[in-house]
């Protein structure tokens, strides 16, 4: 059985998706952007929103008993050179013991001010 997890927003049911879905021993987080959690604004540097949209994701994560510690591939969509040169330290500094796969693309993405969306596969905790 799948277990769903759903942060509330408005896209989740619009797009008819979930933030999270538990399978088995793998959780599955969608793509997250990086909106300030409580303006709901993108900041304006890359690696703010690096950071929230991984603190978003650990949010998720808990949620399904885990947390990023068990992340197992981190993919990673940014929108120009500059936005990838300012996530990836980010990237270095939250996943440094942790060292899951990682792939980034450079990309456009659909919400209007994001620079970087992130998923995350993970296990189970263990």
């Amino acid at each position: 059985m799948k277990n769903r997890i759903f942060a509330g927003v408005p896209s989740e049911d619009i797009a008819g998706y979930a933030r999270a879905v538990v399978d088995g021993s793998t959780i599955h987080v969608s793509g997250v952007t990086g909106r300030d959690p409580v303006s709901g604004d993108f900041p304006e540097q890359a690696d703010e929103q690096a950071r929230n949209c991984l603190a978003a994701i650990d949010t998720s994560l808990r949620q399904a008993g885990a947390s990023l510690e068990n992340a197992v591939v981190c993919r990673v969509y940014v929108v120009d050179q500059a936005s990838a040169a300012a996530v990836t330290p980010v990237l270095g500094e939250i996943f440094a013991d942790i060292r899951p796969t990682n792939t980034m693309l450079i990309c456009q993405i659909p919400a209007a001010g994001a620079k970087v969306e992130i998923e995350i596969t993970a296990s189970t905790a263990a």
